[in-house]
């Protein structure tokens, strides 16, 4: 998909950033990052910037940035919402050709993106590039495990109904048709791209990875 084609799902993916499954997912990836104190933080891929008011009281400054023009707009109006213009800027760009110099953040997050991209590779790289010598990456994708049946089981077992459901199953069924994750793939994908002190957090029951990791010194 192109940037036009996800301006249409704005609203759609608004909504799915406020479900309870989702936002307790960002929950638990903002808790696995630890403070945001006076860091530079980036969001590829940010959507309408939910997941960076987690910590927009403690950062130092929220870069987010999207391959959609909408999203944009609705994340710079989402902060102006929250009186937080001034320590945040969105910007829409490519996840494989981001508008930053090298060393630039502290942390990087990705959620439900790298695995969207026809080569994840590509945009684990350019993180890595953007990132400080001691930053992090943090990201969420779907695990080997995630399928329309074993969301439909989640949900049913977790009584998730309604459009909560519905996006759920909208998420499995996209996953199903790029790039699922184990943990050891996402490991050796990390460390080829020269991250270090990998770990995973499972989420929704085993559907999804958390995966955190630190530039190499001498990458």
């Amino acid at each position: 998909m192109n940037g036009e084609e996800f301006d249409e799902l704005v609203s759609f993916f608004d909504s799915m950033a406020r479900t309870s499954w989702l936002k307790n997912v960002h929950d638990t990836l903002k808790e696995t990052t630890g403070s945001w104190e006076d860091k530079d933080i980036l969001d590829v891929g940010c959507g309408t910037g939910r997941l960076l008011l987690r910590g927009a009281e403690e950062a130092n400054k929220l870069v987010g940035v999207d391959l959609s023009s909408e999203m944009v707009k609705a994340s710079i109006q989402q902060f102006f919402y929250h009186e937080l213009s001034g320590k945040s800027e969105f910007i829409v760009a490519d996840a494989e050709k981001l508008p930053f110099e090298d060393d630039s953040f502290h942390l990087a997050l990705s959620t439900c993106v790298m695995f969207l991209l026809p080569d994840p590779s590509k945009g684990i790289k350019e993180i890595n590039r953007v990132l400080k010598k001691d930053g992090f990456i943090a990201m969420l994708n779907p695990s080997e495990k995630m399928s329309q049946e074993t969301a439909a089981q989640y949900a049913k077992e977790n009584d998730i109904s309604g459009f909560e459901r519905t996006a759920l199953l909208k998420w499995s069924n996209v996953s199903t048709r790029r790039h699922r994750y184990t943990t050891d793939e996402m490991t050796a994908l990390l460390e080829e791209l020269h991250f270090t002190e990998v770990t995973h957090k499972e989420v929704l029951g085993g559907l999804a990875i958390i995966s955190k990791a630190k530039k190499e010194q001498d990458s």
